[in-house]
């Protein structure tokens, strides 16, 4: 059974979730955040949620706690409960279902006075009752206005108010799908609540699911570049500490190998103008004023895209962009390279130079986001060049070291 006490402010979960299950593995003598106290009450109501998929290990530091989830017996996300433990205070109940309660019917329109004395006619009924005034009725409306549960039509002077007439659609099987692999797919889980019980038809091999804890981050972001407009954003460095920087949110990149979600935005006076943020940094964010020139920084950032390998806008050589060249050589039984070479080249190009040998190329902002992805045709590689010397310098230092660790002398067997 889920722990009873709900929780008002999600940040302080999210941050504390992050820092032990996702990422930092702590144990309750390296939490110097907040007391022992603390430390323990957020536990329980931790592992409440995620108890099934909770492991310890003992560590000489103490005894650390992470998740493990199989994704062949879990289908559906775990984090989600976090998000639907959120509490509202008792006013925010209240007034929701009263709301509810007058506009009864999508037939029904109503002015805010007439909501207003509707809900003092249901309240008066009590022998202590509570009272709303009408702007905090007002308030509510508008935001129920923005969420789509509530319409509003003017007419001449006066502005009428009605219950919104949308169904949830019949579709389980795009939301189990949306739930599991879309930013922000939670609002697919609260909507399969509304649904029975069932079993869903998916399973992922690759189930990139920290991502859920940076929700309410997206949403803002998202609602920032549909409006067009730049934010305040406090994140928190590698080193812990907290900077604050205006930017222009205009694309959010999501990494196929990891899962990381990564915000692709436009900083006022900075040497990059389009430069990459983790979103698992940003603590919180607040909406500036509008960018008359948004579609051109949108346009800016699709011109970078074909020189994109992953999210980095730059590089140490200082130059605009740098070259990657490598060719590989694979047998009579190995056609899953030059498919493979095919299926990941990105922003690159393959050149089948003969029955077994294939060239790539690429231009590209920052050549060391390659490394990774070249080493893995190790074996295979006839030639490796990269424009940047620095870097292909360190790379043939690396296969000489590594052919010295297995006894190799000059790419041959001893």
């Amino acid at each position: 059974m889920s722990y009873s006490e709900l929780i008002k402010n999600f940040d302080r979960i999210r941050d504390y979730m992050r820092e032990f299950y996702v990422y930092g593995f702590k144990s309750r003598e390296e939490y110097s955040r907040k007391s022992a106290r603390s430390y323990d009450n957020e536990r329980r109501r931790v592992e409440s949620w995620l108890g099934d998929c909770m492991r310890f290990r003992q560590a000489g530091k103490g005894k650390n706690a992470f998740l493990s989830i199989d994704s062949r017996v879990t289908r559906r996300n775990p984090l989600f409960k976090a998000w639907k433990a959120k509490s509202f205070t008792d006013g925010d109940i209240t007034l929701h279902f009263l709301l509810f309660d007058v506009l009864y019917s999508p037939d029904v329109s109503l002015t805010l006075g007439e909501i207003a004395d509707g809900i003092d006619r249901r309240l008066s009924r009590f022998d202590s009752p509570v009272t709303f005034d009408e702007s905090t009725v007002r308030k509510k409306l508008k935001e129920y206005v923005g969420e789509g549960l509530v319409t509003c039509e003017k007419r001449g002077r006066t502005t009428l108010y009605r219950r919104s007439g949308a169904n949830v659609p019949d579709m389980p099987d795009a939301l189990d799908f949306f739930s599991e692999t879309a930013p922000c797919g939670v609002i697919g889980s609260f909507l399969l609540d509304k649904e029975a019980p069932r079993e869903g038809h998916f399973g992922f091999k690759h189930h990139y699911i920290t991502g859920t804890l940076d929700s309410e981050v997206l949403t803002a972001l998202f609602d920032a570049m549909h409006e067009k407009r730049e934010v305040k954003v406090t994140s928190v460095t590698k080193k812990g500490e907290t900077k604050a920087c205006t930017l222009v949110p205009l694309r959010v990149l999501l990494s196929a190998q990891n899962g990381r979600q990564h915000l692709m935005a436009y900083v006022p006076g900075y040497k990059s103008r389009v430069s990459s943020f983790r979103i698992d940094r940003i603590v919180s964010l607040e909406p500036g004023a509008p960018r008359p020139d948004y579609d051109d920084l949108r346009k800016e950032l699709d011109a970078m895209a074909p020189h994109l390998w992953g999210v980095s806008t730059h590089n140490q050589s200082g130059v605009k962009t740098e070259r990657v060249e490598f060719t590989v050589r694979y047998g009579d039984n190995e056609p899953f390279i030059p498919q493979r070479l095919e299926r990941e080249k990105r922003c690159g190009t393959v050149e089948r130079l003969d029955a077994h040998t294939s060239r790539y190329s690429a231009e590209v902002f920052d050549s060391a986001e390659l490394i990774p992805w070249v080493r893995t045709f190790i074996g295979r590689l006839v030639d490796v060049r990269f424009s940047n010397e620095e870097l292909q310098a360190r790379f043939l230092a690396d296969l000489d070291e590594m052919a010295r660790a297995y006894g190799l002398k000059g790419g041959e067997e001893p």
